[in-house]
C-alpha cells in the first residue's frame, strides 16, 4: 500500500488530500512521526522522527492524530481483497504481503509465466481502488527478492515488472543498500571498497566473504537476481523482547537509560541477525508492589537501529510518566515484524 496510514487519513478527510499528511503527535508535544504522505515526505519527513523535527522541516505539514486499530481494520479488509486472487499470501505487515501466483500463470516460459501475472496485478489494483478508495503498487517477479524490489520501484500506484532476462541489468545501477540483508554497517564497508552499486557486486571479482563474511556468497547471489526464498506461511516469530528485574528497586535515570541502551541494542541486533524491522515499539514495567504496566507505540515504516528502539522506548516512558516510583523490572519488545523497506527508488 502506499503512504497507508497518510493515505487512509486523506481518503477519510478530502480536506487534507495533495497536503502534506504527518500522522503522529502535533509538534508542540513531545511525540514522533508515525507515518507521513508522499507530500510530506519530499521535506524529509518520515517515521520514527520526533514531531518537533518533523515540524522544523515541514513547516506547513498538517499533523493528525493516528487511528491504529482502524488501520488495522482497513488492513484486514485489504487483505480479504488479496486473498480473492486464489494466491499463495504471505503477510508481511499492516500494508504489505507477498503473493506466489505461479499455479495461476504458467505458460513456456519463465518469462511469459510473469507476463501473465500483469492482468491480474492490475485487477487487484483496481478492486482495491474501488472498493477501499487507496492505490497500492505491486512489483512481479520470480522470487521475493525482485518483486520487493519492483514493488519499490515506481510508487505510488505503480506496476513492474522484472523478467528473468532484464534483472541483471535492471539491479545493475540500484545502490547495494537496495539488496535484502544489506544495512547501514554493510553498506558502508561496501563503500569503503569502491562497491557503491549493485553492479559493481556483479563485476567485483574477488570473494565477498572477505567484506561481507558469512553472507557474502548470499550477497553475489543476490546481486545477480537470484533469490530461493519461499514464502513463509506457517508460524514464526512475532515478537523480540527483553527485560531486566533489579537487585534493588531503582528509579536511577542512568541505570535505567544504560538498560534500554542494552536492551535496544540486542534486540536490533537479534533483528538483523533474521534481517527484519520492527513497527511498534513496547515497554515494561514493574513496580515494587508488583503492578505491571505496559505501552506500546506503532510506527509505519520498520525499525532496525538501536538508537531509534531507544529513543521511542524513552518516549513511551516519559509520555506515560511510568518512571515515578522505583522500578523493580524494566523491558523493552518490538513486534509486528518484517523486511526493512529498501529506499525510494528513482525511475530508471
Amino acid at each position: 500500500m502506499d503512504a497507508f496510514y497518510a493515505s487512509v487519513e486523506q481518503r477519510d478527510h478530502p480536506e487534507l488530500r495533495g497536503q502534506p499528511v504527518i500522522v503522529g503527535a502535533p509538534p508542540t508535544q513531545r511525540g514522533v512521526v508515525c507515518a507521513a504522505s508522499y507530500e510530506a515526505r519530499k521535506f524529509g519527513v518520515r517515521s520514527a522522527l520526533p514531531s518537533a523535527t518533523a515540524g522544523r522541516l515541514c513547516p506547513k505539514g498538517i499533523f493528525v492524530r493516528p487511528r491504529i486499530d482502524h488501520y488495522r481494520e482497513e488492513s484486514r479488509q485489504i487483505m480479504a481483497i488479496v486473498a480473492r486472487t486464489g494466491a499463495i499470501v504471505e503477510p508481511m505487515s499492516i500494508d504489505e504481503a507477498y503473493l506466489d501466483l505461479s499455479v495461476s500463470c504458467q505458460a513456456e516460459s519463465a518469462d511469459d509465466s510473469l507476463r501473465a501475472a500483469i492482468p491480474l496485478a492490475r485487477q487487484l489494483k483496481q478492486a482495491i481502488r474501488a472498493e477501499r478508495q487507496l492505490s497500492a503498487t505491486i512489483g512481479i517477479a520470480a522470487n521475493k527478492l525482485l518483486a520487493k524490489i519492483a514493488s519499490d520501484h515506481q510508487k505510488p500506484d505503480g506496476l513492474t515488472l522484472i523478467t528473468e532476462a532484464e534483472k541483471v541489468e535492471f539491479l545493475r545501477p540500484l545502490p547495494v543498500r537496495t539488496l535484502f540483508g544489506v544495512g547501514r554497517v554493510t553498506e558502508q564497508i561496501l563503500h569503503g571498497a569502491g562497491l557503491a552499486t549493485i553492479g559493481h557486486l556483479q563485476d567485483y571479482p574477488g570473494d565477498l566473504r572477505a567484506l561481507a563474511g558469512s553472507f557474502g556468497p548470499k550477497l553475489k547471489q543476490f546481486a545477480l537476481g537470484n533469490d530461493d526464498r519461499a514464502l513463509e506461511i506457517g508460524d514464526d516469530i512475532k515478537s523480540i523482547s527483553g527485560e531486566e528485574t533489579f537487585l534493588e528497586d531503582t528509579e536511577d535515570r542512568k541505570i535505567l537509560r544504560r538498560c534500554l541502551k542494552e536492551q535496544a541494542a540486542d534486540i536490533t541486533a537479534r533483528l538483523k541477525h533474521r534481517k527484519l524491522g520492527a513497527h511498534t515499539v513496547q515497554v515494561k514495567v514493574r513496580y515494587s508492589d508488583f503492578t505491571t504496566l505496559t505501552r506500546q507505540l506503532s510506527v509505519e515504516e520498520p525499525l532496525t537501529e538501536a538508537a531509534e528502539v531507544y529513543r521511542l522506548a524513552c518516549f513511551l516512558l516519559g509520555r506515560e510518566k511510568l518512571v515515578n516510583r522505583p522500578l523493580r523490572l524494566l523491558g523493552l519488545g518490538v513486534s509486528h515484524l518484517r523486511e526493512p523497506t529498501t529506499r525510494q527508488l528513482p525511475l530508471l
